[in-house]
């Protein structure tokens, strides 16, 4: 009975709507100041001499109030007239931001907010814009911040909108937390994410502020490098904190890693006119990745090869759908649909939201250019370049119809980010106590040049740098680097001599050919050595300045599956210095190989080699005895460092040769239960030999070799690293060290 009702009703109020239809032939308009009558009656989108319903006037009425001009309406049809009305919203004169200091929020309001000066008031847009202010104030991190808002009335019937800010304290993170099936300890995963916790000594770190942005790029950073491991079905669930008190923060991050993921097969459609011998390279791409792990990387590398293909084959206008099929719970079937896309040419690109950043450095990253045919594998990549240039926090693109058939107008917005960095860090450890300072910027000039200066101090040294580096030099699509050197060694209390260097230098670095990297460089540089009494007879026989034009180059072919922790894969590098004019001719020659193997899940076999020598050039002129080897004091554990070797009296003087052999195991299933300890096993044998300007010294012909367990440890203070090493073989006169740590912490 009820429904019938209900139903009943309903169509008797559509009829009657339409039952009392009226006619006007006149539009009358009143109390309007600043709106013209003919916009409102346009607002209406009524029409004379039509017959009206009830509906069609309150359709109207929405209209004219969706235009956000007018704060009342009526509209109402009398003796042939349309009656309409209304009182506008009085004009915005100024928006104020009280409580507020730091001038780049005030612009972030004004950004973010919809009401704004010289525009009409709108009280339910005021209403969103309150919450616009309270959230992008929670997304920079003030969590307790309170904002109030009113409306002062002017005498000029304008009105000022004033926003009173109380924003507290910054919300910090007093721990981070990783729970869930995450298979990967506590402290791997914090060294992925930006954010870290909150340290008393931490007073330069911008990680340490709880902010929406800096969550969501962890859980991004996570989740590529969950892709990246296998894990094709990982969920990062949205991090959550929880309130210590009021300041104080604890940031979890639930992770469900599922099942590690397989490349299982892979198959390419190709339409009928394609070149089935064009894509032989991908299917040898396609044969090395069937079996293997699944990563993000191993797609990357695939879409890499199809960019290559477009490029060098002429295939404007290709494009690429990817169907995935698993099977059996851990395999993924891949299906990449080559085809031939939609025939159109670039009219136009326009560059948006670039207001630092230079827009001939921004279509310096351009893939596609105006003119050229569109594609869209191709536009992707020109987005993917914006983003690697790390100058900006968001890069979108719309692509748009032309002014003829055959055209599309592409548009890319971009939003910029804070590019400068400042740096602080302490480390100690049993070689001694060290100090660094570092100012970065990413974007000077809005050019995309870098900027780099540093500063690090050691018991024994000070060493200070200047980089500035142009990432697209006269066009060439390479960087180019200049750079300022200057360090000082002071060793006059141990042994009697203190040198001074100071360097300028020119270089570049870039892909020579797929995986094969070169990177030369040439400097000019000055160096003084003085002694004192108590200094060997071979530093006081070298005693004086020495002037260098040196040039040095890498050649580095590289196939591990990835640069930070790899699991699989080789680096190969050949280095060699060579003296252009110089005081004392000698050339530098090393060579240096690093294979890694992943024996069962997460235990990575590393096995290296590592080679330097230097001879003089000239016959019966020795090597400058600053410029002698020592081995790194991570190629020879159980040692201590630069404390192998020749030996000239009670003086360790290094070598013209030094060699290497490095093998390592991680343990990562050893005692799981300890969050945030990591272990390896070692073995480690290691020469440093020879010296040119003594036939009496001991030319250190003696292996050295030592095993043990190294351990990594993340502390409240920041990361411990230390090793427990045994010397298996060593001469006589070496000084061994059985325990060694570091100690560091950023500020």
């Amino acid at each position: 009975m009820n429904k019938s009702l209900i139903t009943f009703v309903a169509i008797f109020s559509f009829f009657l709507g339409n039952v009392f239809a009226d006619i006007f032939s006149e539009f009358e308009v009143t109390g309007n100041q600043r709106v013209s009558t003919q916009t409102i009656i346009n607002f209406s989108k009524l029409k004379k001499d039509v017959d009206l319903t009830k509906n069609d006037l309150n359709e109207a009425l929405k209209n004219i109030y969706n235009s956000n001009f007018f704060e009342k309406v009526t509209v109402e049809i009398s003796e042939n007239k349309l009656l309409i009305n209304v009182k506008e919203y009085p004009i915005i004169q100024d928006i104020i931001f009280n409580g507020v200091k730091a001038k780049k929020h005030v612009e972030l309001f004004k950004e973010q907010t919809k009401l704004k000066p010289k525009s009409s008031f709108n009280k339910f847009t005021l209403k969103e814009d309150l919450n616009r202010v309270s959230n992008v104030l929670r997304k920079s991190g003030y969590y307790f911040s309170k904002v109030d808002v009113s409306q002062q009335t002017n005498s000029n019937n304008t009105i000022n909108i004033i926003y009173d800010i109380s924003m507290g304290e910054k919300a910090l993170i007093n721990e981070i937390k990783f729970i869930g099936d995450k298979k990967y300890k506590s402290r791997k995963l914090s060294s992925i994410i930006k954010s870290e916790e909150s340290k008393f000594w931490k007073f330069i770190s911008r990680y340490k502020y709880l902010s929406k942005e800096l969550t969501e790029l962890d859980k991004r950073l996570l989740k590529n490098f969950y892709l990246n491991n296998g894990y094709y079905k990982v969920s990062i669930e949205d991090a959550y904190s929880q309130v210590l008190d009021e300041q104080n923060f604890s940031l979890i991050y639930k992770i469900d890693s599922g099942k590690k993921f397989i490349f299982n097969s892979f198959k390419i459609i190709l339409p009928d006119d394609y070149d089935t011998k064009d894509f032989d390279r991908l299917r040898k791409t396609f044969k090395k990745l069937e079996k293997s792990t699944y990563s993000y990387k191993g797609i990357q590398t695939i879409l890499t090869e199809i960019d290559r293909i477009a490029a060098n084959e002429n295939y404007e206008f290709i494009d690429v759908t990817v169907d995935e099929t698993i099977k059996d719970d851990d395999k993924i079937d891949f299906v990449f649909n080559i085809k031939e896309g939609d025939k159109y040419y670039v009219e136009s690109i326009n560059i948006l939201g670039n207001n630092i950043t230079n827009e001939e450095f921004i279509r310096q990253q351009l893939v596609v250019d105006e003119g050229d045919p569109l594609n869209l594998l191709l536009h992707n990549k020109t987005i993917n370049n914006l983003k690697s240039t790390n100058v900006f926090k968001s890069v979108k693109s719309e692509i748009k119809d032309g002014n003829t058939k055959g055209l599309k107008n592409i548009d890319i917005t971009i939003e910029e980010k804070p590019t400068g960095e400042i740096s602080a860090g302490a480390g100690y450890g049993t070689s001694g106590s060290t100090l660094a300072f570092g100012i970065k910027e990413n974007n000077f000039n809005g050019k995309g040049i870098k900027l780099d200066a540093n500063l690090q101090l050691t018991e024994e040294s000070i060493r200070g740098k200047f980089a500035y580096t142009n990432p697209n030099f006269a066009y060439s699509d390479r960087s180019v680097t200049t750079s300022l050197e200057s360090s000082s060694l002071d060793k006059e209390e141990d042994f009697g001599y203190k040198s001074s260097l100071n360097r300028i230098a020119l270089g570049t670095a870039f892909q020579q050919y797929e995986n094969l990297y070169f990177a030369p460089r040439i400097s000019i540089q000055h160096e003084q050595l003085s002694t004192t009494a108590s200094a060997s007879a071979a530093y006081k026989k070298q005693e004086g300045s020495y002037f260098d034009t040196l040039f040095n180059y890498s050649l580095s072919y590289d196939k591990r599956d990835s640069a930070y922790r790899p699991k699989n894969g080789f680096i190969s590098t050949l280095v060699q210095e060579i003296p252009l004019v110089s005081d004392s001719y000698s050339i530098i020659n090393g060579y240096q190989i690093t294979n890694h193997k992943e024996i069962i899940e997460d235990s990575v076999l590393s096995v290296g080699l590592y080679t330097r020598a230097i001879n003089s050039l000239q016959s019966g002129d020795d090597v400058r005895v600053s410029k002698r080897m020592f081995l790194p004091k991570t190629k020879l554990r159980g040692f201590e460092s630069g404390k192998i070797g020749p030996k000239d009296g009670l003086d360790f003087v290094g070598g013209n040769y030094m060699a290497a052999f490095n093998t390592s195991i991680t343990l990562p299933y050893l005692f799981q239960s300890f969050e945030n300890v990591d272990f390896s096993l070692f073995f480690d044998a290691a020469n440093v030999w020879h010296v040119d300007y003594s036939n009496v010294i001991d030319q250190g012909n003696s292996i050295r070799s030592s095993t043990g367990i190294a351990v990594d440890l993340l502390t409240p203070v920041g990361p411990l690293s230390f090793s427990l090493a045994q010397p298996i073989t060593k001469a006589s006169g070496d000084i061994t060290e059985s325990f060694r740590f570091n100690l560091g912490t950023t500020f």
